[in-house]
């Protein structure tokens, strides 16, 4: 499999149909390579991608434009956040088919298979409630407020994204 995947997207149906072929013995496992998205495009190449999303929350989009965005990211079936969930998803039920419970004191596979359905849970959770704050966020005012009502949260980004 390639490194290079032009969306989140591209990478999910790989890893999918990665593990539809393991599943069904299609690949040899001597050939098998593991899934790796070395790169994903930068803003101004794909337009959808999640830096490109990030770069369009700007201080001044209005209450709309960000509900908007967070419906995209947060979307169904194509959002980032449920091509992620879905993601975490097969990598949890490509474990279960690994799962041996013959020795009980070596059973790495269920422990990562319990961490990824405790990540899998928890991004379901991200997903609800970003549909509760994407309502809030519509509800918001357009106006900024004054910047001493600022300081009392934290700023939350850690890094910047291209654009």
């Amino acid at each position: 499999m390639p490194e290079y995947y032009s969306s989140i997207g591209e990478a999910v149906g790989a890893a999918m149909q990665h593990n539809i072929r393991l599943a069904h013995h299609s690949v040899a496992p001597s050939s098998d390579q593991p899934l790796r998205a070395g790169y994903l495009p930068s803003a101004s190449v794909a337009p959808y991608s999640v830096p490109r999303i990030i770069a369009r929350l700007t201080e001044s989009a209005t209450p709309d434009e960000v509900a908007g965005i967070l419906g995209e990211v947060n979307g169904a079936a194509v959002g980032a956040l449920a091509q992620l969930t879905e993601l975490v998803a097969a990598a949890a039920d490509w474990t279960r088919v690994r799962l041996a419970f013959d020795d009980p004191h070596d059973n790495s596979a269920f422990e990562t298979w319990t961490r990824l359905a405790a990540a899998h849970v928890m991004l379901q959770d991200v997903r609800e409630q970003l549909e509760a704050a994407e309502d809030g966020v519509a509800a918001c005012p357009a106006e900024r407020t004054a910047p001493r009502h600022h300081e009392m949260v934290n700023i939350l980004r850690t890094r910047k994204f291209a654009r």
